[in-house]
């Protein structure tokens, strides 16, 4: 069979992560420019004295440091418990035989499928009217916005898990029991470091739904749960626009995904396919 020409898949690559990277690229070169360049015509090149002043202003903001740690609290809160409830679940809907589990399943990600947009209602008045105790109300609250994330990452983590627990052999689980396991014990000890890679996916991507979350956090906080992404239309003011302020928090919201990624991504392919062939 003929090969094709390699330097073409090299090209082709080469440029398909020119066009990803280079809106990245770009976005780091506005954050590192005054505003009296960027009005005018602001070079592709960075040039040699790079303008740090708007990294400086948004880590001296004491406003959006709290941005960020809400970020931060709500985002990795949100991961872990939809990764945490979503295992169990998963365990249930694989391991046992419940009446109408498919439909359940199914059920789960309907929540998925609709747009954010159709829970705002809903949620705004269930977190300031429903769910309150005395003054105590779960809006402009970081547990508030942890639970609101769930709504929609909780089925996703389900959909995500499902084939993972799937794909351990339940025989596994029998060999234990026969040992003199517990329940809990199966759970944690046998099936847990199975399911490794399929979690790592799952909170990884269930962290980066909620770190980059928008419609909702703009929605259901005023300031004590405020988001970093939410900081940015503090920045479009009728006076104008600062472009190079919100281009370095951008820059910001990019650096905990990439770390994490960075720390997770040798679980993400194994996490992906795992289950996926059955033999």
């Amino acid at each position: 069979m003929r090969k094709g020409n390699p330097w073409l898949s090299v090209l082709f690559w080469v440029l398909l992560s020119f066009l990803t990277l280079f809106p990245i690229y770009w976005l780091f070169v506005i954050s590192v420019k005054p505003a009296i360049e960027l009005f005018s015509t602001p070079s592709v090149w960075l040039s040699g004295d790079l303008y740090w002043k708007n990294y400086a202003d948004v880590l001296n903001d004491r406003t959006l440091r709290s941005y960020m740690v809400n970020s931060l609290v709500i985002s990795s809160g949100n991961a872990v418990l939809c990764t945490t409830l979503g295992f169990l679940a998963c365990y249930a809907l694989s391991r046992f035989d419940l009446p109408g589990k498919e439909s359940v399943f199914f059920w789960t990600i309907t929540n998925r499928m609709a747009p954010p947009a159709v829970f705002l209602l809903p949620l705004f008045l269930l977190m300031t009217q429903v769910y309150s105790i005395g003054d105590f109300k779960l809006a402009d609250t970081r547990i508030g916005m942890i639970l609101v994330y769930c709504t929609f990452n909780l089925p996703f983590a389900i959909w995500t898990l499902r084939p993972t627990l799937d794909g351990i052999p339940k025989e596994l689980d029998e060999a234990a029991y026969v040992d003199g396991a517990s329940p809990w014990n199966v759970i944690s000890e046998v099936v847990f470091p199975l399911a490794r890679p399929g979690l790592a996916v799952t909170l990884i991507l269930t962290w980066v739904f909620a770190w980059n979350e928008y419609l909702l956090a703009a929605t259901l906080t005023n300031f004590n749960a405020r988001t970093l992404t939410t900081g940015l239309s503090e920045y479009v003011t009728t006076t104008g626009t600062n472009w190079g302020i919100m281009a370095a928090i951008s820059v910001f919201t990019l650096i905990p995904a990439l770390i994490v990624f960075s720390l997770v991504q040798r679980h993400i392919v194994a996490g992906l396919t795992f289950g996926a062939v059955k033999g």
